[in-house]
């Protein structure tokens, strides 16, 4: 019914409420926003990840810091999963956390923005201070009109926002306006262009103020040097170190001491659904993670192909994508990903909407089959997501590595239109105990 209104309305009436909304919203709990340093992320990937590596650099270095982002959120110590199912909640409910966190004694706030946010004016009533951009690739594009260039400019307008808005002093010292931008990525002029105080860069490739090179894995995470500093994260991937250069970055320019930034980083064990391990006795590793798009579903399955302890040892993944009009060409490209990587592949819900879940799955299938996966053999599609992952499960032999993809941390699945709770990791651990 709500999404049936929505079609009757105008766009620009449904726009100007959004705007509205965010207007009060703010006026409401007294611009909280105003009276901490805002850090905000955009970018495709990644964004979740580099937030709570800037939020532990930021508190390794005495700061009480903030953090609201898809999987958690954040009140300087106090930590709870994201229960509303987007990155960027209402309005009001916004307002409300970023004033929890003013009353915490927060000096410091990480936010990830996002371009649908963006669009619906969530941003707006938030006045930012530092801006960072990670990465774009073509995702979201049915919410911008199917242009990608209408996706790179709604990111752009965390950037642009900077010039204009609040000046603030914390702490008696004058907050500069900054843009930090992924060197390596291809869009950074376009988000560095905006005017601002002052400019930084990070990359692994290119030349960039925080450059990261002798990138290593290890059997408890990742290490790499910046200008012969050694640097460990204990989160696993490599692609990862790409997340914990924004934290250097933005921590840098901070003047938060290196020992300080290295502890930060080197603290931060768990990200709720983020290469998350599940612990088990049983000989096999198990991990969960948001991966949900093709660039992350390579990225996650190289990294657990470089954990196999032995070459014959073998990855079983389970995947699957989103309904709701969500973008369909994915589908295809992340099948390839598992179809190449994979020796065992998946297919199951993952928020289907109100769409029917089987041609979602099975577009995903399709694709797996043309390299060389064999339909209850090797490829399963397994509507019901309990079910699936009961199946890679029950697949697995000691030295395999499990990959439960989609949906890392979220509190909730949306099947038939109905929402209902949920968390992977949870479920993971019910169908462990019953092995």
């Amino acid at each position: 019914m709500k999404a049936f209104i929505k079609k009757l309305i105008p766009k620009s009436l449904l726009s100007a409420y959004h705007l509205l909304l965010a207007y009060t919203a703010a006026i409401f709990y007294g611009f909280p926003s105003r009276k901490m340093i805002m850090i905000g992320l955009t970018g495709t990937k990644g964004k979740t990840t580099a937030a709570n590596f800037i939020w532990s650099a930021l508190t390794a270095g005495g700061h009480k810091t903030g953090l609201m982002g898809t999987a958690n959120i954040r009140i300087a110590d106090r930590e709870i999963l994201n229960p509303y199912h987007m990155t960027m909640p209402g309005r009001f409910t916004l307002q409300k956390i970023l004033r929890q966190m003013v009353k915490a004694g927060c000096t410091y706030c990480v936010m990830e923005v996002t371009s649908e946010g963006i669009n619906q004016w969530r941003n707006v009533g938030i006045d930012f201070d530092i801006a960072v951009f990670t990465n774009l690739y073509p995702e979201h594009l049915p919410s911008h009109g199917g242009s990608f260039e209408n996706y790179k400019k709604a990111k752009g307008k965390l950037f642009e926002g900077l010039a204009g808005s609040y000046r603030k002093t914390i702490n008696g010292t004058a907050v500069p306006k900054i843009a930090i931008a992924n060197a390596d990525d291809e869009h950074k002029d376009y988000y560095l262009n905006f005017p601002v105080d002052k400019k930084s860069t990070f990359s692994i490739h290119s030349a960039a103020d925080v450059k990261a090179e002798n990138v290593q894995s290890t059997t408890a995470g990742v290490k790499f040097f910046i200008r012969n500093t050694e640097y460990e994260i204990r989160i696993l991937g490599e692609f990862n170190v790409y997340n914990a250069l924004p934290a250097i970055a933005v921590a840098s320019v901070l003047d938060v001491p290196t020992e300080k930034i290295k502890a930060g980083l080197l603290n931060l064990n768990v990200i709720p659904g983020r290469m998350e391990i599940i612990e088990n006795g049983l000989g096999f590793t198990v991990i969960v993670d948001y991966a949900h798009q093709k660039e992350s579903m390579w990225a996650a399955l190289a990294a657990a192909r470089a954990m196999k302890p032995k070459p014959e040892n073998r990855i079983i993944v389970l995947l699957g994508a989103e309904g709701g009009g969500r973008d369909p060409k994915k589908r295809p490209l992340m099948g390839e990903a598992a179809g190449k990587l994979a020796d065992f592949v998946i297919c199951s819900n993952v928020d289907p909407y109100e769409d029917d879940p089987y041609p979602i799955a099975n577009d995903i299938a399709v694709e797996v089959e043309k390299h060389g996966k064999i339909r209850d053999q090797n490829l399963f599609v397994i509507l019901d997501r309990r079910e699936g992952i009961k199946k890679s499960l029950q697949l697995a032999k000691p030295g395999d590595i499990v990959l439960i993809t989609g949906k890392g941390a979220e509190q909730s699945i949306t099947i038939g239109g109905k929402t209902t709770p949920w968390d992977d990791r949870v479920v993971v651990r019910e169908e462990l105990a019953k092995i």
